[in-house]
């Protein structure tokens, strides 16, 4: 039966990639971003592969923007089988002393709120509708430590907590909840986190498997992990890190 996917911060990197990934397998697309522009094209482009796909503007830092979001799904599809919870920001990278509330909001917002704001509207939608599935993107920083990475490992520390809090509600509804932790993948935020792309490609020294990831590499697990392949997996975290966190 054909899936009906919302994926949230879709316009680039593993958004994008998990996008076409579906699109690939005959879903109908919900994408979601901010930039207009971007997003339309995206959704046109999808289109000319011969899928479905609509854009909707929403910032997930807005409970009723997101609300509005999945509404807008239910009335172009009918209903919503998978939501990709990919929307993210690295924030502020830095030492502990140079954080600020400031930048404590700003990360958390996007990355924890945002997540929460996907689950709640997902499992509205869900409910009574046969259930479905949710993948969370985390990252190896969400079970791990990193210098200077201080409030985005805590933020995705608490994107792993909501994945697994969810998952024991959602069971008896019939939905599923796990997440994604990639390693460094080649996308434009591990640039910005990294500070550079020398300093980007420097760190496939912390990857066993000798290379940076690719969001097609993220891609594959989401999809896989929303598939009914999965339909005995929830609560999970799956590492796809080409072996760092090993």
């Amino acid at each position: 039966m054909e899936k009906i996917v919302v994926i949230t911060g879709a316009l680039a990197g593993i958004g994008r990639a998990a996008a076409h990934a579906f699109a690939r397998e005959g879903a109908s697309l919900i994408l979601s971003g901010r930039n207009e522009e971007a997003g339309r094209a995206l959704a046109a482009e999808i289109r000319a592969t011969g899928a479905r796909a609509e854009f909707v503007r929403a910032d997930v830092r807005s409970d009723e923007q997101v609300a509005a979001l999945f509404d807008r799904a239910v009335r172009e599809f009918g209903r919503v089988d998978v939501v990709v919870n990919n929307a993210g920001t690295e924030g502020q990278p830095g030492r502990l002393t140079e954080q600020t509330a400031e930048s404590l909001a700003a990360t958390f917002e996007t990355n924890v709120a945002g997540t929460l704001f996907g689950l709640k509207h997902a499992f509205r939608v869900m409910n009574g509708n046969g259930g479905g599935a949710v993948v969370n993107i985390s990252s190896t920083y969400g079970h791990r430590g990193g210098a200077g990475a201080s409030v985005y490992a805590a933020s995705k520390h608490a994107v792993e907590g909501l994945t697994k809090s969810a998952a024991l509600e959602g069971a008896p509804l019939g939905i599923r909840v796990n997440a994604v932790a990639p390693g460094p993948v080649e996308t434009a935020m591990l640039d910005r986190f990294a500070g550079s792309r020398q300093r980007a490609q420097q760190m496939v020294a912390a990857v066993p498997i000798g290379r940076l990831g690719r969001p097609e590499d993220i891609a594959e697990a989401i999809s896989f992990l929303a598939s009914d392949r999965a339909s005995f997996i929830t609560g999970q975290i799956l590492g796809v890190d080409g072996g760092k966190n090993a």
